[in-house]
């Protein structure tokens, strides 16, 4: 079963995001897909650091 999807709105300079989308289509990604993959590394390397994040 796949986990429960949320969707949140990012307001961001459109410069940023042009380079943004530059990024994930190197990386053969989606930016969705990138951004996903981003905040993965991001939560991993802070849950190294201070301990796994518990969720409700």
């Amino acid at each position: 079963m796949e986990p429960k999807q949320a969707k949140f709105t990012i307001r961001v300079n459109s410069e940023l995001l042009k380079k943004f989308h530059f990024v994930a289509e190197y990386n053969a990604r989606s930016a969705n897909r990138e951004i996903e993959v981003i905040m993965k590394e991001h939560v991993k390397a802070f849950e190294r650091i201070y301990g796994r994040i518990e969720q409700d």
